[in-house]
Formats: structure tokens, sequence, C-alpha cells
């Protein structure tokens, strides 16, 4: 071989890999930079706002909403107590909802399930040492729990598990003050319980430990509630803009960024890396313009001020009478449709996920199709 075909094959040898490496790094830059930030969004929703059944035992409700919002959740919002009377009283075990779950994923959703350590029929709701966190924390309840964590587990999929939230409130039984309980009880339960997990091998749970914003009926410091990292997933917070509305008599107008900074602040501190998720909010009609409160909320407030918020689920149940729901006025519900519909906000794309715990949406590792690489005139 002559020696300049040598110098030509050496060349080559050598610049079409470093082209290759080039190239690679290029297209991971151009795409980390093109492709929109994104959060998971959804919905606890009430049939009767629809006159129909409640999701997810009849998803009727589900399209109703979605069709009014003009987009698909990427999480569904619903709730199970440890004991509830039907027919007869007893446990729930995950597998009488195990149907459930698995509608919600062929949609494309992600299950969010409340999960409560309470008899939901109960006549005094805080007078229930049946369940006081005692009972957890002695075992009282492993049986359930184990069966629960198997039942969970041999499903096997994602989904979201949202453990006796707003513990710093007075208004469920599992807070510490009240239903016998005493100070350092609530992490001691959480832990018993997410131990039962652990022994069990149940992997397919992403626990969220969710307090109510911090305010005058929240006299538990967080930090003292906090289980610790490793038996927590995602922190979170909800709250809501009551307005005036007579139902919560002696409250005023609150913006988004009112409700949810300090707490906001707080979470940063106690755990600087967890994702956060805001599972309950919503506003009334009453005392300002909702239709605006949406707007400031989804497209200003959220990406700008609160960018380690990565799932936001609106309360659509208008419960106690306050109106909540997406349908309160058509100015609100056009402006919901409006503000959900960036690209900031994921749709129902996860029917295959199966990461655990669950990563923020923007983190979920896929093949981008070109609307991904050639930014819309959607993304904000």
């Amino acid at each position: 071989m002559s020696s300049k075909k040598k110098m030509n094959s050496g060349v080559r040898s050598v610049l079409f890999p470093s082209l290759l490496s080039f190239g690679l790094m290029f297209f991971l830059v151009f795409r980390q930079v093109l492709i929109p930030k994104s959060i998971y969004w959804g919905a606890w929703i009430a049939g009767d706002t629809y006159d129909v059944g409640n999701p997810p035992w009849n998803p009727e409700a589900i399209d109703i909403f979605e069709e009014h919002a003009k987009k698909k959740v990427s999480i569904l919002h619903w709730g199970q107590p440890w004991w509830h009377c039907n027919v007869v009283c007893n446990y729930q075990l995950f597998d009488f909802q195990k149907e459930q779950y698995e509608m919600v994923r062929q949609r494309g959703a992600i299950p969010l399930v409340d999960w409560a350590s309470y008899d939901y029929d109960a006549s005094e709701l805080l007078h229930q040492p049946e369940f006081s966190l005692s009972t957890i924390i002695k075992g009282q309840h492993d049986e359930y729990i184990r069966q629960w964590a198997t039942q969970a587990k041999t499903w096997g999929h994602p989904f979201f598990l949202r453990f006796n939230w707003e513990m710093n409130g007075q208004w469920f039984p599992w807070s510490e003050g009240v239903n016998g309980n005493l100070p350092g009880e609530y992490v001691l339960a959480w832990r018993h319980v997410h131990d039962i997990f652990e022994e069990v091998g149940t992997q397919n749970v992403t626990w969220v430990w969710c307090p109510n914003v911090i305010g005058p009926n929240s006299s538990i410091p967080l930090g003292r509630l906090y289980p610790g990292d490793e038996y927590a997933d995602w922190v979170c917070m909800d709250g809501y803009n009551t307005g005036t509305h007579p139902a919560r008599s002696g409250h005023s107008w609150q913006t988004f960024e009112d409700i949810f900074t300090e707490t906001y602040s707080v979470l940063r501190i106690i755990t600087p890396n967890k994702p956060i998720m805001i599972a309950e909010t919503a506003s009334t009609e009453m005392g300002g313009s909702k239709a605006e409160w949406i707007q400031d909320m989804f497209i200003r407030t959220l990406p700008k001020r609160f960018p380690e918020v990565k799932a936001v689920v609106w309360f659509n149940w208008n419960i106690r009478g306050i109106d909540w729901a997406i349908e309160s006025s058509p100015a609100a519900q056009s402006a919901f449709a409006e503000s959900v519909a960036p690209r900031y906000y994921a749709e129902n794309n996860y029917s295959e996920l199966e990461i655990s715990p669950i990563p923020p949406a923007d983190q979920v590792p896929r093949l981008p199709g070109w609307d991904y690489l050639l930014p819309g005139i959607d993304q904000q």
C-alpha cells in the first residue's frame, strides 16, 4: 500500500469515530435544549359532578373531565381506606381495586392512591382507637398490611401511594394530638408500614409523604413528621384557595403563590433533592377571578416559581358545597383547558411505565419523536 493510501486510511480511522462522537454529543445537547421540561398533571374526579359513578370504578367521569380539559391526565387520584363497611365490614385489600388500577394504567395514567388507616364510615372520625397510631406500631394490623403489600407486588406495576396524608392538621385520626396519638408516633407508624413493604419485597410502590400547607391549623413542625429520605420517595403538599366562600368563613382570596410558597421552602430545607407533588389544589369562584387564578397557577407560577414541583393534581369535587370543579363557570373551564395545553403538562403516555420509584416525567427514558426534537408553538 502506498504511503498516501496509508495516510488516508489513518485519517479515516481517526476522523470517523471523532465525527461520530461529536455528532452524538451534539444530538444530546440539541435534544436537552429543545425538549421541553414536563411534569405530571392529573385530577381527583368526582362522578357526582357529572351525575355518573365515581372513577376509577366508572371511567365515564374521566372521559367527561378530559373532554372539558381538552387533554388526557397522566395521574388519576382516588382513595382506599383500610376498613370499610359495605355488605360486611372488613379490611380493604389491594385486590379489591386491582381491576381499577389496571384500567387506569391502560389509559396511560399513573394511579395516585390515598391509603388511609381508618374506618371510612366511623360515626366519630377522630375517635377510632382501633386505628390509633400505637396499634400500627404494635403490629396489630401487620397481617392486613402484609397482604395488601403482597397483592400490590403481584400486580407489579408502578403507582404512587399517599399514606396518611395531611398529618400536620387535626382533621384525620392519624394526626398526633387526636385519637389518643402521641408526639413521635406518626413517624414510627409510617416506618413500621414501610418496613413491612420492604420485607415483602414490594418495589413498585412510590411513597408520597404529603402534609397540608403550613397555616394556622397546622401547629406541628413538618420536620418532626418527616419519616426520613429512606422512607419517602416524593414529598408533597395540599392547599386550596377558599376565597370568601361562606363554607370557609374568615378566609380571604389567595393566589396560588401565596398558598404554597412557605411550605415549598420548608420542604426544600427538609429534603432538598426529593421531587415535590401537589396532590390537592383548587380554587373557588368567590372573592376573585377563578379563571385568572387558574391561568396564573399553570402558566406562570408553577413553571417559574416552583420548578421542583414535578406533579400537580386538581381536586375536581364540589365537596361540602364548595365550587372546586373546573366546570364552576365557562370562564374557569376555558382557562383550565388553555392552561394545561402546553407540553409542560405531560399527557397519558405511561401505560408501559415500569420504573420504581417513579421519576419525574422529564426523566422517564423514551425514544423521542421529531415532535420533541422540533419544538412546537405550544411549548411555554
